[in-house]
């Protein structure tokens, strides 16, 4: 889906890390993908699960943020740390299109995933052609 269709709009001026408090705000990459009825986010969020994101909609702004932490057990030594910890915040502007009521949100490894139903009047259909003579 083209983020300037307007269906889904990015938040503007996002710098992909801002200092905030102790710790970094990252921001996620996303996958924005548009089928027939729904609208479909999926962003990459390494480390937070079902009980650290949190997902707001006020008005037309969706707002998704999450909090990661890595945790070394005491017979654990770190080898390779590729991500940073902290926390991820990435903010939509969302159409008409949406059915707010009906979106659904999982997580599973790190990944986010938002389903967002299209409204009915939003979604595409068919009509028909007659033959006939037209005045």
């Amino acid at each position: 889906m083209n983020e300037a269709s307007g269906k889904v709009q990015r938040e503007q001026g996002s710098p992909e890390t801002v200092r905030a408090r102790a710790g970094r705000i990252y921001t996620p990459y996303v996958d924005i993908v548009e089928r027939k009825d729904e609208i479909i986010v999926i962003a990459d969020m390494p480390g937070v699960d079902e009980n650290s994101v949190d997902i707001t909609l006020e008005k037309n702004v969706l707002t998704i943020y999450g909090k990661a932490s890595f945790e070394l057990s005491e017979d654990g030594r770190l080898l390779l740390h590729e991500y940073g910890t902290g926390d991820y915040r990435r903010v939509f502007t969302l159409s008409d299109e949406v059915d707010r009521e009906k979106i659904q949100a999982s997580v599973r490894n790190g990944v986010l995933k938002l389903v967002m139903p299209k409204a009915e009047a939003a979604k595409m259909r068919k009509i028909p052609v007659k033959n006939g003579a037209y005045n």
